[in-house]
């Protein structure tokens, strides 16, 4: 399969999914420090799965979101909510507009590569939460890129309709080592084990039937 396409990876389940289903037809990755809380825990991930498979990793500053935007994710780990991953808990670790930035910077970096597509590892549960994962925005951005590029760079995100779940199904099938993932949206040394992310994290492995190999500080968490 001719590589053609640029990944946005963070270093988390998905994104690291996406970069061993779709190896064949990834050329090159991209992460951003964006000063998120868990932002270089993430990009070590990241590092490490690039080097694993032999893809390029271009690592691209874009601080002045932590600087200038307002979110718990953008705030420390004690602005972060514990609890389940819903609307309501989860709303203030929005960071307006991210995935937008991103994607632009991903979209310029691609066509400056002569590639052809840009790829993003947003998925079905994010949906509810988050405005820039949603289907919607996915195909509006596309059409963005597709018309601001001379050669009509195309935007694939074929996890938007997929579960947490069937993601790590997908990489239960692909052999990913999710030891090497982070999620912890409060960035500590280990996952918490109490905030969404992480539960949604444990309970995606678990429905999986994957051992989970995360360490969580708060081994109370139930399923």
């Amino acid at each position: 399969m001719n590589k053609d396409a640029l990944l946005v990876l963070s270093g988390g389940m998905d994104s690291v999914t996406m970069l061993y289903d779709f190896s064949d037809s990834i050329d090159l990755a991209v992460t951003f420090n964006y000063g998120s809380n868990h932002n270089m825990r993430e990009m070590e991930c990241a590092r490490y799965h690039c080097r694993n498979l032999g893809i390029e990793l271009v690592e691209i500053d874009l601080s002045f979101i932590g600087q200038y935007f307002h979110s718990s994710l953008l705030s420390g780990a004690d602005a972060v909510p514990v609890g389940e991953y819903d609307f309501d808990n989860m709303k203030s670790t929005v960071v307006p507009f991210r995935n937008g930035i991103m994607l632009a910077a991903a979209a310029g970096l691609a066509e400056s590569r002569g590639l052809k597509a840009v790829m993003i590892a947003n998925h079905a549960g994010d949906h509810a939460i988050y405005p820039d994962c949603r289907e919607t925005f996915v195909k509006a951005m596309g059409s963005a890129i597709a018309a601001g590029t001379y050669d009509s760079i195309e935007l694939r995100a074929p996890y938007t309709l997929l579960s947490k779940i069937q993601i790590a199904e997908k990489g239960k099938e692909l052999g990913v080592d999710y030891g090497h993932t982070y999620s912890c949206y409060k960035g500590g040394e280990h996952h918490c084990g109490c905030c969404g992310t992480c539960i949604e994290r444990r309970q995606a492995l678990a429905e999986a039937g994957i051992a989970d190999p995360t360490i969580y500080e708060d081994d109370a968490v139930t399923i």
